[in-house]
């Protein structure tokens, strides 16, 4: 079984897999396959979406449960957490939605908002709403990359074994040195 059968056949649930645990990369790949035909690209962007949804709702539920506790342990970071909390209470839409887009946010932004005691009618379609719109931007970016990934991943196929056995090669040099200097060592 070749990868491209591997990924039409196992494609959307990796992408929601994948996508609970990690957003961006995945997402980008998702939007690189759909541009080579192996996915649809609507069912990309609706995988990626569920699974950034869950993530993040599973993340706001933890901080809503466990919020202060998990904060506490954060002590020395705590200016910037109240000024975070402070924003959430001020604008709850714009950094609900927007927490998917800061960079570093990805895991803590969920919790704060749950901390925050964020009331779960106003998180949930918000989530929903940004998880689209995260999903839609950063799979159509990774379409377009498929223009230039292209040609690259036709003929990753046939280079694979080469960059096995050149990866198998390397490892059995750098064992072979590192024995060799192991065994001179235990001489002296």
């Amino acid at each position: 079984m070749d990868i491209n059968s591997l990924i039409e056949q196992y494609g959307y649930a990796a992408l929601v897999i994948g996508s609970v645990a990690e957003g961006e990369t995945i997402t980008l790949l998702g939007g690189v396959v759909a541009h080579q035909g192996l996915l649809r690209f609507p069912l990309v962007v609706a995988s990626v979406a569920l699974g950034g949804m869950i993530g993040d709702q599973l993340l706001y539920l933890l901080g809503l449960r466990f919020g202060p506790t998990l904060l506490k342990r954060f002590s020395k970071h705590q200016k910037k957490i109240n000024r975070a909390q402070r924003l959430i209470q001020r604008h709850p839409y714009l950094f609900v939605i927007g927490t998917r887009f800061m960079y570093g946010f990805r895991i803590i932004g969920p919790l704060l908002i749950g901390a925050s005691r964020l009331p779960p009618k106003i998180f949930l379609p918000l989530n929903i709403i940004g998880a689209i719109a995260w999903a839609l931007i950063f799979t159509t970016l990774g379409y377009v990359g498929g223009e230039v990934i292209g040609p690259w991943l036709h003929n990753f196929d046939k280079h694979l074994k080469h960059w096995i056995w050149l990866i198998l090669v390397v490892v059995v040099v750098v064992a072979w040195r590192l024995w060799l200097k192991h065994r001179e060592k235990a001489r002296d």
